[in-house]
């Protein structure tokens, strides 16, 4: 894994931080702990490794920054179209430097026959690999066509939770070829477009089609749905991690469900687990405002429900239908 290390020795040499934190996802808190020991010999000032889990750019633990009182905070592997967010969060690059050159010509090699038009994704790690892959695929004479990012997203990015550069393409491609080892980000963008998609995996030197692993997942959260239908006591789960507080949210869901008959009761986590939510006897099924993808990719007991499931609920007490309703650009 390449990170961008002069990026950190070049802000704090501009910025001149009294400390500073540096947070990651799990599998680079090695290479965080190298860089904050190269911190405080060249600087000689306290680096923190934040070691709880971040999962994204809606995962930062900027509390965890302010408690220590470090003035700057490295958020380190998750690459989005701003360089920073607030004051103090930096976000820095970290690409895997593996080539997807033999999976992709493989990949292109077979499907010629089935497509004509693809467009290419992926997630953080494997932005830099777009252009050589795309080069591929031309080479085989596909047209592919790279969607343009939106809010945080770059150009051809997609998060676990949003698919802009995907969604926008629904009309104009004939199939997605994601980018990396990730069942996580694949299976959701054929979840929000209902294309065929692939997964291109360079550490095997495979390819996938993800649709059927989709499908299992959209069972599975339709099941939830119908499940909650019967509920009387619904909770609503507001996180309280800054990127994931979707207190609005929250509080129009209960409006609606409370006009529907339901009683409900407003519940506020940080970390929403199956052994957190047991706590709340008196709930039958939830409806979490944090993670849309908590609901579909974790186990629980009672129904628990994502935005877009919590919305399908609302129809379903209507007697409306609800089919697509995964089917959209951003499951919040």
């Amino acid at each position: 894994m390449i990170v961008d290390k002069g990026k950190i020795f070049e802000v704090i040499n501009n910025q001149k931080p009294h400390s500073v934190a540096l947070n990651g996802p799990e599998g680079l808190v090695a290479k965080i702990q190298e860089i904050a020991y190269g911190i405080e010999e060249a600087f000689h000032i306290p680096a923190y490794v934040i070691g709880d889990t971040c999962w994204g750019s809606c995962d930062l633990n900027t509390h965890a920054a302010d408690m220590l009182g470090a003035d700057i905070l490295f958020n380190i592997g998750h690459t989005i179209a701003m360089k920073s967010i607030g004051k103090k969060v930096v976000m820095i690059d970290a690409y895997d430097d593996i080539s997807f050159d033999s999976v992709a010509r493989k990949c292109a090699s077979e499907l010629r026959v089935q497509y004509e038009i693809v467009s290419l994704l992926t997630d953080s790690q494997h932005l830099n690999q777009i252009s050589p892959v795309k080069k591929i695929f031309e080479e085989f004479g596909y047209d592919v066509i790279i969607g343009k990012g939106k809010g945080q997203l770059n150009d051809a990015q997609v998060f676990g939770c949003e698919f802009y550069p995907a969604y926008q393409l629904l009309q104009k491609v004939d199939a997605y070829i994601f980018l990396g080892q990730s069942m996580f980000h694949s299976a959701s963008i054929a979840l929000s477009t209902e294309k065929p998609t692939y997964m291109l995996d360079p550490y095997f030197h495979e390819y996938m089609e993800v649709t059927e692993f989709a499908q299992g997942l959209q069972k599975k959260a339709v099941l939830a749905i119908y499940k909650a239908l019967d509920a009387e006591r619904i909770g609503i789960i507001i996180g309280l991690k800054e990127g994931q507080f979707s207190q609005v949210r929250a509080l129009d869901l209960k409006k609606v469900l409370e006009g529907l008959g339901k009683k409900v009761q407003l519940i506020a986590l940080t970390e929403i687990t199956n052994e957190r939510v047991q706590n709340f006897e008196k709930i039958d099924a939830f409806i979490q405002v944090a993670c849309p993808r908590l609901a579909t990719d974790n186990h629980f007991k009672k129904p628990m429900l994502s935005v877009p499931q919590g919305l399908a609920l609302v129809r379903l007490l209507k007697n409306e239908p609800i089919e697509d309703f995964l089917k959209v650009q951003h499951w919040l």
